[in-house]
């Protein structure tokens, strides 16, 4: 009888035994299963990498940086060659001299700032315009969204790697221009310099974004890459050429009939100066200005002469010039979201088949 009593507690002994060491092995599967979902990296950042990669490895951002590069070692070369003979090495400090890298020039190659206006929505158009339409054409945006990923994940990526990489090229490019000026010119800048120039360079990343943005529409509304490439640089070259000229003719049609008038003056220069601040160009050359220019006391055509009565002759600080220039960084802000929008929320009512 006792034999058969540790006979069945031996077996009930082996059958709960091996229960733990099944609830234990669930259990280490499970803890297991949680720790490599929260090491695995996040949907939408393996999409915002592969956008990167794409774009880095493209022969059109090899083509780019080239140019950028090229320009930058030229507009350099002349500002320091403008540096050297004009501006006397003891006025280093009181004429902010560092900051004339990015403005000098000699009238034979065009400052820093001048390219980065030129090149930069071109910059933003290429790597852009076929965001969309590519993959679309190309099947690769079917299969996509065939996985389980949100569908909002496609094109938010493809805006953040864009404007991740504008960003790293640009301040790449600007530390470049920093570090080889301390070198050429043997004096360090300011904290106030250098402050100003980091605000240069994220405002050029803002602007250069604008124009991201909308190549990004016109590839989510057309098909063909080349239609939404020219649609792209139509309204660049409306912004730079065409549009100053439309409203220096609307001006001489409105210009006032006696021009010693105060208040029919001051109203017209405050027309004519919102009419060119609807160009996210004329924003960006007002602000870069105003950043790197710390001499600039205000940005408008007409002062009256009783807001400069008894006003010193010196240059503003960074706060001063920040809060001038805080409208202009504020359009330039909303352009950019409104063209996000514009994108997103077409991408979202589109229906998307495979071929």
């Amino acid at each position: 009888m006792q034999e058969k009593i540790s006979g069945i507690l031996r077996r009930t002994a082996q059958v709960f035994s091996g229960g733990g060491r099944g609830a234990v092995s669930s259990m280490s599967s499970a803890a297991a299963a949680s720790a490599a979902s929260k090491t695995a990296p996040h949907p939408f950042w393996i999409i915002v990498r592969k956008e990167m990669s794409d774009i880095m490895l493209s022969w059109r951002y090899v083509i780019l940086l080239g140019l950028m590069l090229l320009t930058c070692g030229a507009s350099l070369y002349t500002a320091i060659t403008s540096i050297k003979t004009a501006v006397p090495t003891g006025e280093a400090v009181d004429t902010f001299l560092f900051l004339r890298l990015f403005t000098v020039s000699d009238g034979t190659i065009p400052s820093f700032i001048t390219f980065v206006s030129f090149l930069g929505p071109l910059i933003g158009i290429a790597l852009g315009f076929d965001a969309v339409n590519s993959e679309r054409n190309k099947g690769t945006l079917s299969r996509m969204m065939a996985q389980p990923i949100h569908r909002d994940y496609v094109i938010n990526a493809k805006f953040v790697a864009g404007i991740s990489v504008i960003g790293i090229l640009f301040f790449s490019l600007g530390l470049l221009i920093m570090g080889l000026g301390l070198l050429t010119l043997g004096i360090p800048p300011t904290f106030e310099e250098f402050l100003r120039m980091i605000f240069f360079l994220m405002l050029s990343v803002v602007y250069i974004a604008f124009w991201l943005n909308l190549s990004i529409v016109f590839s989510v509304r057309f098909r063909q890459p080349a239609t939404s490439a020219l649609s792209c640089i139509a309204l660049w070259i409306f912004f730079s050429v065409f549009y100053t000229m439309i409203i220096e003719m609307i001006a001489k049609g409105i210009a006032p009939v006696n021009p010693t008038h105060m208040d029919q003056l001051v109203s017209y220069q405050n027309t004519v100066q919102f009419l060119m601040r609807l160009s996210p160009g004329h924003l960006f050359n007002e602000a870069t200005m105003t950043l790197l220019m710390p001499e600039v006391r205000t940005l408008s055509l007409f002062v009256p002469p009783e807001q400069t009565y008894g006003a010193l002759p010196s240059p503003l600080s960074v706060g001063q010039s920040l809060l001038l220039v805080w409208p202009q960084l504020t359009g330039l802000i909303a352009a950019v979201l409104v063209c996000f929008m514009a994108a997103y929320m077409m991408f979202m009512r589109q229906e998307i088949r495979s071929r």
